[in-house]
């Protein structure tokens, strides 16, 4: 038992004489958070036609805690993981307790498919026999995320048919605009609760010049629970041709702000401090936290990736400025995924310059600033872009860790102390990589 181990042992042994003390309004306390027993699945993507590419699909296998943070263990996920319902890497959220999977499809035949899983140990995920496609209003590959609102509630997105407004006819040009869907999914009951479909206009000046949202994506509900707030991906189309163009001055950054529960009235709001797309990629970019304020990490970005700041008045704060290449040193930073842990401390995958290496930094938000974690792998081979599992336990927040085609290892954050411990072995095999445990 390592010493991490027996920190997390103790306070659950602690927690059984204080627990009538210790509940919240909830009836939960803090301390049963550190079940050793919990289920920790890891997900790892297969290679298709190129190594790190992921498009041979999802392989996932739980083990519980303890040998989860166990460096004795190894976890041999591609000889006796189970194979995850999506043509490629799964887009997948887990239950607060570890027990359930929740998974919508991404492309192929089951494409935009809704399906639950109990998570029951080793390669035992066992679908429940309920299931929605969603599809038809948010096509075969949406993107979604689970909202922190105790496994009640997720939300998928999508623009398509992106188009000039006069494009059957003679109209002067005005914008190109595709159609926006949002949608709650109840996790529950596995039912579609809303949706809505509409436009989402910039101001006329930038619709003018040819802007216009290319996808929807990372959805986070504010604290007061009634603002659903979206990021953006920005693309820009020559209004004379149509054609896409490839470079093109930015606009700030932007963020979808619409009425929740009742999915209306879609505003855009834009940051003057960075001018990079807030969407992520495989996993959610933004996140809210004790102070009311969402922080959000931003890409694409001309001068480096940023971390924004949303205020509880669901604008975004110009005088936080926060930008990663200042704070760590080098240039042209591009956050691929990040977490927020605690106490305005979170963990950043990034690379930066020319190089796809990945690293992995600890940020705090309050001071603005960030430093290189040193105790994970130095490998070229080394990508987290398509990482999207983090697991967080009260101070601890767990990453499974290993370059393409190399055995790694889950690896114990504590945010607090900024302490780095190696877990379980990630045994792996030729063009496969590790993104997540959940």
């Amino acid at each position: 038992m390592n010493k991490l181990f027996s920190k997390f042992w103790l306070f659950a042994v602690l927690t059984v004489f204080a627990i009538t003390a210790c509940e919240d309004d909830n009836g939960t306390t803090p301390e049963e958070e550190l079940d050793a027993e919990r289920w920790v699945t890891v997900a790892g993507a297969v290679m298709g036609d190129n190594p790190g590419d992921g498009n041979g699909g999802t392989l996932i296998y739980a083990v519980n805690y303890e040998d989860a943070i166990d460096p004795t263990k190894t976890i041999n996920l591609y000889d006796e993981g189970e194979p995850v319902k999506s043509n490629r890497t799964a887009r997948l959220q887990v239950s607060e307790d570890g027990n359930t999977m929740f998974n919508i499809a991404y492309a192929g035949e089951n494409g935009g498919e809704f399906s639950r899983f109990a998570v029951e140990g080793g390669a035992n995920y066992v679908e429940e026999d309920v299931t929605v496609s969603i599809a038809q209003y948010a096509g075969t590959s949406p993107r979604w995320a689970k909202l922190y609102d105790g496994d009640k509630t997720g939300i998928a997105v999508n623009v398509a048919n992106i188009a000039a407004n006069n494009a059957e006819n003679e109209e002067d040009f005005k914008y190109y605009r595709g159609t926006a869907t949002v949608l709650a999914l109840d996790l529950q009951n596995v039912l579609i609760s809303n949706y809505k479909q509409y436009e989402i206009a910039l101001s006329e000046a930038e619709e003018a010049e040819g802007h216009a949202i290319f996808r929807l994506d990372a959805p986070v509900l504010n604290q007061a629970g009634d603002k659903l707030l979206i990021g953006t991906w920005m693309r820009k189309y020559d209004p004379a041709t149509g054609d896409r163009e490839s470079e093109w001055e930015r606009l700030g950054t932007k963020t979808v702000v619409v009425d929740y529960p009742s999915l209306e009235n879609p505003t855009v709001i834009t940051s003057t401090v960075a001018f990079g797309d807030c969407s992520g990629y495989r996993s959610n970019v933004n996140f809210l936290a004790e102070d009311g304020s969402i922080y959000q990490a931003t890409q694409r970005d001309p001068n480096g990736s940023h971390i924004l700041k949303i205020t509880s008045a669901n604008e975004y704060d110009n005088s936080y400025v926060f930008s990663l290449d200042a704070a760590l040193g080098v240039e042209d930073v591009y956050v691929q995924t990040w977490r927020y842990v605690k106490n305005g401390i979170g963990y950043i995958a990034y690379r930066h310059g020319d190089s796809d290496q990945s690293y992995v930094a600890r940020v705090d938000l309050n001071n603005r600033t960030a430093e290189k974690v040193m105790d994970i792998p130095n490998d070229a081979d080394l990508s987290l872009h398509q990482y999207q599992g983090f697991l967080v336990y009260g101070d601890y927040l767990l990453m499974a860790i290993a370059p393409i085609g190399k055995d790694g290892n889950i690896y114990v954050f504590n945010s607090q102390t900024g302490e780095v411990e190696k877990g379980a072995t990630l045994a792996n095999k030729p063009g496969n990589h590790y993104i997540g445990t959940f």
